[in-house]
C-alpha cells in the first residue's frame, strides 16, 4: 500500500514544531511497510500536484507568513474544497484551521475572508486580551481515535490569540478537560467536517496522540483503496508514558 501526503506550505506554515506531525505520519507508515510520499505544496505549485494526494496537512504560522500564503491558497481553494467534500482526510493546525473558516476578524475590525470550507469564524480581540497558551487535555469523540483503549483523551499545547466559534455545519473534535480550546468559553476544541480536522493543538499533536495519527492513516487508506483497513499494532508504551505525564501535571487521571 502507498500513501501520498500533501504538506501545504512547509516553508511558511510550520510553527511550534508542526514538522513533527509529518515525521510521525511518515514513521508510523514506514514501520508498517506502507510506502509514503510527502509532496511539499509551496507557493505556485500546480494544483494538479495537490489533486493526486491522499491526505492533506497544513500547519500554523505568524500573521506575516499567513498573509503571504493567503493569496496562493485561494487559487487552490476549489481543489481543497472538492477533496474535503470527497472525504480526503486532512489535518489543519491553528492558522490553517482559521483559514478554512468563513472569516477572520482582526483586532482593528477589518475582515479577512476565509475559504468557507469549515462553518466557523475567528475573532482576534487584540493585544489587551490574553493569548490562550498552555498544555491542554481534550476528551475526544472515540470515532476519531483508531485505538480508544490507548486513551479517550488527546493532549497538546495551544498558543493562539484568535477565538474561534463553530457554526452548525461542523462538530468539535472534543471537549476541553484542561486548557482553553477554541475560545476559552464554550469548552470546544477543534472542528470536524467529513474526514477533515481543524485544531489548535500544537505540541505537535500527532506524536503525542498516536491513536489519532493512526485514525488519519487508516482513514486515508480506506478512502484510497475502498476497503476496511486493519493497521499493524505498534509499541506505543513511550507515547503512553508521555500522555500520562502531561495529564497528571494538569490534574487529569487517565
Amino acid at each position: 500500500m502507498k500513501l501520498t501526503i500533501a504538506w501545504l506550505y512547509p516553508d511558511l506554515m510550520n510553527t511550534y514544531g508542526d514538522r513533527g506531525n509529518i515525521i510521525t505520519l511518515t514513521r508510523r507508515c514506514e514501520w508498517r511497510g506502507i510506502d509514503i510520499i510527502i509532496k511539499q505544496i509551496v507557493l505556485d505549485t500546480p494544483v494538479q500536484e495537490l489533486q493526486s494526494c491522499d491526505l492533506i496537512f497544513m500547519g500554523g504560522a505568524q500573521d506575516r507568513q499567513q498573509k503571504i500564503v493567503a493569496y496562493d491558497l485561494r487559487k487552490k481553494a476549489g481543489t481543497i474544497s472538492d477533496m474535503v467534500e470527497y472525504g480526503i482526510p486532512g489535518l489543519y493546525i491553528c492558522g490553517a484551521f482559521q483559514f478554512l473558516g468563513n472569516y477572520y476578524k482582526e483586532a482593528d475590525g477589518s475582515m479577512i475572508e476565509g475559504l468557507r470550507i469549515f462553518d466557523l469564524h475567528t475573532i482576534n480581540q487584540g493585544f489587551h486580551v490574553k493569548r490562550l497558551i498552555g498544555n491542554v487535555v481534550v476528551e475526544s469523540d472515540k470515532r476519531y481515535l483508531y485505538n480508544p483503549e490507548f486513551s479517550k483523551y488527546m493532549i497538546g499545547f495551544e498558543n493562539h490569540g484568535g477565538r474561534t466559534y463553530l457554526g452548525k455545519g461542523v462538530k468539535p473534535m472534543g471537549r476541553v478537560v484542561s486548557g482553553f480550546g477554541n475560545n476559552g468559553v464554550d469548552g470546544t476544541e477543534g472542528a470536524v467536517y467529513k474526514n477533515s480536522f481543524g485544531s489548535y493543538l500544537h505540541g505537535p499533536i500527532l506524536p503525542k496522540n498516536p491513536h489519532f495519527t493512526d485514525y488519519l492513516i487508516a482513514r486515508a487508506l480506506e478512502i484510497k483503496y475502498k476497503e476496511k483497513i486493519q493497521l499493524t499494532s505498534l509499541d506505543d508504551s513511550m507515547e503512553k508514558q508521555a500522555h500520562i505525564f502531561i495529564a497528571k501535571r494538569l490534574g487529569v487521571k487517565l
